[in-house]
């Protein structure tokens, strides 16, 4: 299970943002307020790391990473809500969701990759499992800058690990092509079932088979890839 971090009391913020302030920012329409009215709570702008805070400097596109904590009404958050938060926000943002139940809360971490001054969509999204509150938190990660320290939040939220061979923009386009691939296939899976024409259902399959095999060789983890060449050495 995926365990969330532990934030710094050197970074601590805790500062309430009106969400009337987030959407008007965001120029958020009707649906998307109404969103904020039945899911939110309550915004907390929880910690800010920063050069200040960490004594880590920026190199490349993050000078600062906000860390906000979002109390829900119900069970779970529309990623709408936070596509909104981003784009009133221009640095980058890691999101903790928290919800009440009734073995005493629960909480996710939850985050898009964002470029400085960049947009994200609804399915840039990657979260954590719910996780109880009372779970022990994993230390910050290390990093040498800022950029580096983004790279090691984002790379605890996607649902396949980072390759050691490959950085963050390149670990983000393999997820969304895993993403892409599952949906071909299922929709392949669907489409070889009730296809009635042999012929057409044996064309299905091939086309199946070649999906499977592609999205297999993405979500391969890197010491099964080295357990392979070695095999075929």
């Amino acid at each position: 299970m995926a365990e969330l971090v532990q934030w710094p009391e050197g970074a601590k913020v805790d500062r309430l943002i009106p969400k009337e302030r987030l959407y008007a920012e965001a120029g958020a329409s009707t649906a998307l307020k109404q969103r904020f009215v039945d899911e939110v709570q309550r915004v907390r702008w929880a910690y800010k790391l920063g050069e200040e805070s960490l004594r880590l400097s920026p190199a490349g596109t993050v000078t600062e990473i906000q860390v906000f904590v979002i109390e829900l009404k119900g069970t779970d958050l529309d990623n709408s809500v936070l596509v909104s938060i981003d784009r009133s926000i221009p640095s980058q943002i890691i999101f903790e969701l928290r919800r009440a139940t009734g073995r005493g809360g629960e909480q996710a971490m939850v985050a898009a990759y964002k470029r400085s001054g960049g947009t994200t969509k609804t399915a840039d999204y990657f979260r954590t499992a719910w996780i109880g509150a009372g779970q022990p938190r994993m230390p910050l990660p290390a990093a040498l800058d800022m950029d580096g320290l983004y790279g090691q939040l984002l790379g605890v939220l996607l649902p396949h690990p980072m390759r050691p061979s490959e950085g963050l923009s390149e670990a983000i386009e393999r997820m969304s092509r895993i993403r892409s691939l599952g949906r071909e296939v299922s929709a392949l899976e669907k489409r070889v079932r009730t296809e009635p024409q042999f012929n057409r259902k044996v064309g299905l399959r091939n086309q199946l088979r070649t999906r499977q095999a592609e999205l297999d060789d993405l979500t391969k983890s890197e010491d099964r890839m080295t357990e392979e060449a070695a095999w075929r050495s």
